[in-house]
């Protein structure tokens, strides 16, 4: 079992603490997490740092841990600037970063200069020319959004052939997309543990008609360790609301896990024997002092 942790983004009250950043890191590589990863809010009003960025300090910050974004929403970005942007986080971080996209379904594409009607084949085109520029020396790509008439990107990244690509999303179509263009499947913080159970056979099915057995699955889980579980709910609650309020969602409670340390370890026990390999643990307050209770008090009783 592997446990990443979720990087602090939020400029609380409009301001961010590098240096607390960077003491977060240093003891999340000394409690032995396997990586530490960010998650992408371009709009609203929670006031989150962005992921590529923040990447960059956290591989200045850091020697071992794996680093990743799950997701970005690659539909609204160049896919040739994003290329190049992975490409040199790989490079400062030694070789490792990894990438979670998605296509954006329920997002706000206007904003953007993105057709809400193509975004699935914007998507996937987008992931094919990044390939392409992170393997081929020279490119020629004659695509429907884009078109390279023979030019290459340098430097290729380090991990050969790409960086790992983890995808996001719940529609049956998108899990049988991870498995054909992907090295991994993510499941959303904001999906239930019972969703994510309903997902992974879907996965492994599609994993056993393409014939491919180099594949993970991980989840991201919104975590809350308190000896007091009303205050866990309620804190987490808000917590929930203010990152998701841009989407108009409802009360997110049931996807988070909170409560007692035992409360914990049983949350996250579920999501394990669910299918997930890598749980990414996310907590949305108290950064520093959730991460030592989970080390010590949760961690170590999931198996």
């Amino acid at each position: 079992m592997r446990f990443s942790i979720a990087i602090p983004q939020l400029a609380r009250d409009g301001r961010f603490d590098p240096g607390g950043l960077a003491d977060y890191l240093a003891r999340a590589e000394a409690l032995h997490f396997d990586g530490a990863w960010t998650f992408e809010l371009t709009l609203g009003a929670a006031p989150v740092l962005g992921p590529l960025e923040t990447l960059g300090f956290a591989a200045a910050c850091s020697s071992r841990m794996r680093l990743g974004c799950a997701v970005l929403i690659t539909t609204l970005m160049s896919p040739v600037h994003l290329a190049k942007s992975i490409t040199t986080l790989d490079h400062l971080s030694g070789g490792r970063i990894e990438v979670g996209v998605g296509s954006g379904g329920k997002r706000l594409f206007s904003p953007f200069g993105v057709d809400p009607e193509s975004f699935v084949a914007r998507f996937t085109e987008g992931l094919r020319l990044m390939k392409a520029l992170w393997t081929e020396p020279e490119v020629h790509f004659d695509g429907r959004f884009w078109q390279v008439p023979g030019a290459g990107q340098e430097p290729k990244p380090v991990q050969r052939p790409a960086p790992p690509l983890w995808f996001g999303g719940s529609h049956p179509a998108a899990l049988r997309r991870a498995v054909r263009y992907g090295d991994g499947f993510f499941g959303a913080g904001s999906s239930t543990t019972a969703q994510f159970a309903e997902q992974v056979p879907l996965v492994r099915r599609a994993l056993e008609e393409e014939g491919r057995s180099d594949f993970r699955i991980a989840k991201r889980v919104y975590v809350a360790v308190d000896d007091d579980p009303a205050r866990a709910r309620e804190r987490m609650a808000a917590a929930l609301h203010e990152v998701y309020a841009v989407f108009g969602v409802g009360d997110l409670s049931p996807v988070a896990v909170t409560g007692r340390p035992d409360d914990c370890v049983a949350g996250v026990q579920a999501v394990a024997d669910a299918g997930a390999e890598m749980v990414l643990l996310n907590p949305l307050f108290d950064e520093a002092e959730q991460m030592e209770r989970l080390a010590a008090e949760v961690m170590p009783r999931v198996g």
